[in-house]
């Protein structure tokens, strides 16, 4: 509980720190109050505004948020079983990861009307936009940990006959548990990104078409207010990645959750 209270209180002070920067920001560059919203603006059209514009918003909070939960755990089982088969199979590594590096060097924006065209214009569409940006942090970091584990411990692992596969699960693995959540909070508001921006190009639901569609219809309130919805649900993400990072640990690497 006092783990789940920290997190739950850091994503507190995130979202106050960044409410004070942002007001902070309007009155001190003195911006055009017909064009930008302040917190306040925000809290008061979101509590005591039009109740359709409430229900607008939330139904398209939880299509975006369904859209980037999907992606990244999808992502993530994906970014873990190619961790695995590389690290298990050297060969398949140097023939596949430099295909994968140079696709991930195309920009989403130029790959989302393909991927459109490939697997439609629902939700299959958007849970692989959203699981290619949450693969390769996930690829990446849990390749080099499961690598990174001191060769004593294969040792002590072969001086008890223990299999491959039970080395991976009892020594690699929980050893790379720090770095494979490291990963998700990096992949968690690049998830939501994907979403959005496949909910703009091509879905045409959830939040992401709904701030497309305000801003072409001026409807600056609904903008302002999504994009704070989708700010806060970044940081609520996070905070409970970071929470299941600290349950984690505790239990399969005590040793590593005292270091941090």
């Amino acid at each position: 509980m006092k783990r789940l209270a920290i997190s739950a209180g850091g994503a507190v002070l995130s979202v106050l720190v960044i409410c004070l920067v942002w007001q902070g920001l309007i009155s001190g560059f003195g911006l055009d109050p017909f064009i930008t919203r302040g917190p306040l603006d925000v809290w008061r059209y979101l509590t005591s505004g039009d109740s359709a514009e409430r229900h607008l918003l939330l139904d398209a909070s939880v299509v975006t948020g369904r859209d980037a939960v999907i992606g990244m755990v999808s992502g993530t089982v994906a970014g873990l079983v190619a961790s695995i088969v590389f690290v298990l199979y050297r060969g398949v590594e140097q023939a596949v990861m430099p295909i994968a590096m140079a696709l991930r060097a195309v920009p989403l924006v130029a790959m989302t009307p393909l991927i459109a065209l490939v697997f439609g214009r629902g939700l299959l569409s958007v849970t692989v936009i959203a699981g290619i940006v949450t693969f390769f942090p996930v690829l990446v970091n849990v390749v080099l940990a499961l690598r990174a584990v001191p060769a004593s411990s294969f040792d002590l692992m072969r001086a008890y006959g223990a299999s491959t596969s039970a080395t991976l699960w009892k020594v690699q693995f929980p050893s790379a548990l720090p770095s494979l959540f490291a990963a998700l909070r990096i992949a968690a508001p690049l998830a939501l990104v994907g979403a959005l921006l496949a909910e703009w190009l091509t879905t045409g639901q959830g939040l992401g078409y709904l701030m497309l569609q305000s801003v072409t219809t001026f409807e600056l309130d609904r903008m302002w207010a999504a994009v704070t919805i989708v700010t806060v649900a970044s940081i609520v993400l996070y905070g409970a990645i970071s929470a299941a990072e600290q349950l984690a640990l505790a239990r399969y690497a005590p040793d590593r959750d005292r270091t941090l």
